[in-house]
């Protein structure tokens, strides 16, 4: 196969990888025995699951998360990959690089002017996008909305504004354990017209993508507290 630096993308919760994964990345991963990954325990348990025999203990490992210090010397990260060896990188979950601390190896490999494939797999936000009902054209991810109250819900306010100036649509993420009071900072800061898709557990057993008016999801009890939930606001 064609040396490069590959962006494998991995199953977002339990579903299994034939459900989301082309087999096609399942040949390229065999190949593979650098991995720049997000954690080694969840990448050494993505990889078994693909082959029972995979052979871990011929494989190097380089974490790059977001405990990452941003100064650190990434010199060398990609330094199999210049030797002529094929690397991969894997998040803990969809799409590497998306929301996530791989893509500072991308952008070395860009200024190396090293070859990066990027493979398909599920992304919860362009999935969620899809079943939103919202613009698919002209959108924006906001990751991770300030955590204080207050602080909060005026970044709450400011992408509502935004849905109606820019006719964008706002995704937004939060921390599992915090997603109630993410939904009850829009339920209580945003227009009562203004609608609200929760999208959460996408691909899993648990998947639920429902778009409502604010007002309405008002009217609605909803648990999604340990969940992994993307949240996207429209007009």
């Amino acid at each position: 196969m064609e040396t490069a630096l590959y962006l494998i993308p991995c199953p977002m919760g339990e579903a299994a990888n034939e459900q989301v994964l082309p087999s096609y990345n399942f040949k390229i991963v065999q190949n593979i025995r650098h991995f720049i990954v997000e954690s080694r325990k969840s990448t050494v348990r993505f990889l078994i699951s693909l082959d029972k025999s995979f052979p871990i203990d011929d494989c190097t490992f380089t974490e790059l998360s977001e405990h990452t210090d941003e100064k650190a010397d990434l010199s060398k990260i990609l330094l199999p990959l210049e030797k002529g060896e094929s690397m991969g990188v894997i998040s803990d979950a969809g799409c590497p690089c998306i929301g996530d601390p791989g893509s500072r190896a991308v952008e070395l490999a860009q200024k190396k002017k090293l070859r990066v494939i990027p493979l398909v797999g599920p992304n919860s936000m362009i999935m969620a996008i899809m079943a939103s009902g919202f613009n698919g054209q002209n959108f924006a991810f906001n990751g991770y909305l300030p955590v204080k109250n207050g602080e909060r819900e005026g970044k709450i306010k400011q992408l509502e504004n935004k849905v109606y100036k820019e006719n964008q649509t706002q995704l937004f993420i939060e921390t599992p354990y915090r997603n109630q009071k993410m939904l009850e900072a829009i339920l209580k800061t945003c227009r009562p017209d203004t609608k609200l898709c929760v999208a959460s557990g996408i691909t899993t057993n648990e998947e639920c993508i429902k778009t409502k008016t604010v007002q309405a999801w008002k009217k609605e009890k909803v648990e999604i507290a340990k969940i992994p939930t993307i949240f996207l606001l429209y007009k």
